[in-house]
């Protein structure tokens, strides 16, 4: 059982950091446990249950600060399920080596939103038809990016809110959080049917995710974001080389 003790400090940095940006802790986890040798199975579904115990937290304390869209969360997050489960089924088939490439690729857009965040601050939300037919269609793709990957969904999430909806980001990224129960939870659900995770290191993982939720929360009302989203976008970049790198080698 020690053997995974790291999994509980590594759920709370993903945690704390998918909190604050909105985009939840599996752009963190997935990596790392794919740098361990996880299968791409199990990291995925792994991460998920991080996912699914920060979005809790992070929701527990944002509601509290009534931070949170609650109609449009919860049509985006019903929207997703569907997409969710294809993602985990979909997930079963797929490459290390594969998995990694696609998984570097969604890494560097991570960032890249991440680094622009600031930028795309908009400033009334639009809930028109023709946003919510985009909405449908891009839900179901976060869907699949979510459970596939393990992450969430949040890079779609957020910045479909911000710039389709024209959500400010003080209100994104915790109504992203909101979204992520849905989207993890009927992830996790079918990954469990299909046999993936590892429970024992999923718990430790959401254990640590759950209590870094918690402080990321608190932490994104005060935090100054401008060093962190270097930061954070840097250590995403590393990481997607790496995977680039390994899969390279494997190919060869």
């Amino acid at each position: 059982m020690l053997d995974h003790i790291w999994l509980i400090p590594l759920g709370f940095a993903a945690g704390t950091l998918g909190s604050i940006i909105g985009l939840g802790g599996g752009i963190i986890v997935v990596p790392v446990l794919t740098f361990f040798g996880f299968p791409p199975t199990a990291a995925a579904s792994n991460s998920l249950f991080a996912a699914f115990s920060n979005a809790i937290a992070s929701t527990i304390s944002y509601s509290k600060q009534k931070r949170i869209e609650y109609t449009i969360g919860l049509r985006l997050g019903l929207l997703s399920i569907p997409g969710t489960i294809l993602g985990a089924f979909i997930s079963a088939d797929v490459t290390p080596e594969i998995f990694k490439i696609l998984f570097g690729l969604v890494l560097v857009s991570s960032s890249i939103y991440i680094f622009l965040k600031r930028k795309i601050e908009s400033k009334s939300i639009n809930t028109s038809k023709q946003i919510m037919i985009l909405a449908i269609g891009a839900s179901f793709f976060a869907g699949i990016i979510s459970s596939f990957f393990g992450i969430g969904g949040g890079t779609i999430f957020v910045p479909l809110m911000v710039v389709a909806m024209g959500m400010s980001m003080k209100k994104a990224a915790p109504t992203s959080q909101f979204i992520l129960l849905f989207a993890s939870f009927s992830g996790l659900i079918t990954h469990s049917i299909l046999g993936h995770p590892d429970y024992l290191q999923a718990l430790y993982l959401a254990i640590g995710a759950f209590a870094g939720g918690m402080v990321g929360a608190r932490l994104s009302i005060d935090i100054k974001e401008k060093y962190l989203q270097i930061l954070v976008s840097v250590v995403i970049i590393i990481a997607a080389i790496k995977l680039f790198i390994d899969s390279a080698e494997n190919l060869i």
